[in-house]
């Protein structure tokens, strides 16, 4: 048996649905229908993985997001048929690692959620001149001093820090961002870049790590 997968989603029948096709793939199951009661839910018993819907009762799934990021990594997919970019990239910005978008097939769900487990036990820790980024627990720190990161900020600098010098286009960014392809702005890398730079700048004030190349993209110089 898989680890157990907490499903937060008000519409009964579709909770009962993706709780019946994870337990035939293995994983055990919790659902949840309040908002209210799931952040300490999750502090109590540390689920593997979180199915988190953005619309619920009492509290939405964004703010729910936000809370269990201040004290936990554990793998969020958020749900949702909002399919507004806004709503999406919100969600990231929060911490969720990925989304999927209502009408969706039970068996895209099982295949997300396995997906998502594998990348977060294939942690790596990459290590360069003073920085570390610990993909296991999204920990990431410059010379000892920690930086408070979004679950995107962190795979942007893992991506630049693997190649350190290296020039990379915007295209190529959103691509190792977005694996999915969603469609996001063209001005998003930049969004994230300036975010990026500001709390690192909180972190090492004395240190510019991530340089802008004219018309071509941006590189990390460490």
């Amino acid at each position: 048996m898989n680890g157990n997968i907490l499903i937060v989603e008000d519409e009964r029948k579709l909770a009962a649905v993706m709780a019946d096709y994870l337990q035939q793939a293995g994983f055990s199951t919790s659902c949840l229908e309040d908002g209210t009661i799931v952040v300490e839910w999750v502090r109590e018993h540390n689920p593997e993985l979180i199915l988190l819907d953005l619309m619920l009762p009492g509290k939405g799934g964004l703010d729910i997001c936000r809370e269990i990021r201040s004290f936990s990594t554990v793998p969020i997919i958020m749900t949702t048929a909002r399919i507004e970019e806004i709503d999406r990239l919100l969600g990231l910005e929060m911490g969720a690692d990925d989304y999927i978008c209502k009408p969706f097939s039970p068996r895209e769900v099982v295949a997300r959620v396995r997906a998502v487990l594998r990348r977060a036990g294939n942690g790596a820790t990459t290590k360069a001149a003073g920085l570390i980024l610990d993909e296991s627990r999204y920990l990431a720190s410059f010379n000892g001093r920690e930086m408070d990161l979004t679950a995107v900020e962190f795979k942007l600098l893992q991506f630049l820090a693997a190649n350190p010098g290296r020039i990379y286009g915007r295209q190529q960014l959103m691509d190792h961002i977005y694996p999915d392809e969603r469609i996001v702005a063209d001005r998003t890398i930049d969004s994230h870049i300036k975010k990026l730079r500001k709390k690192i700048a909180v972190a090492v004030p004395d240190e510019e790590l991530i340089h802008s190349v004219y018309g071509v993209g941006y590189k990390l110089e460490i």
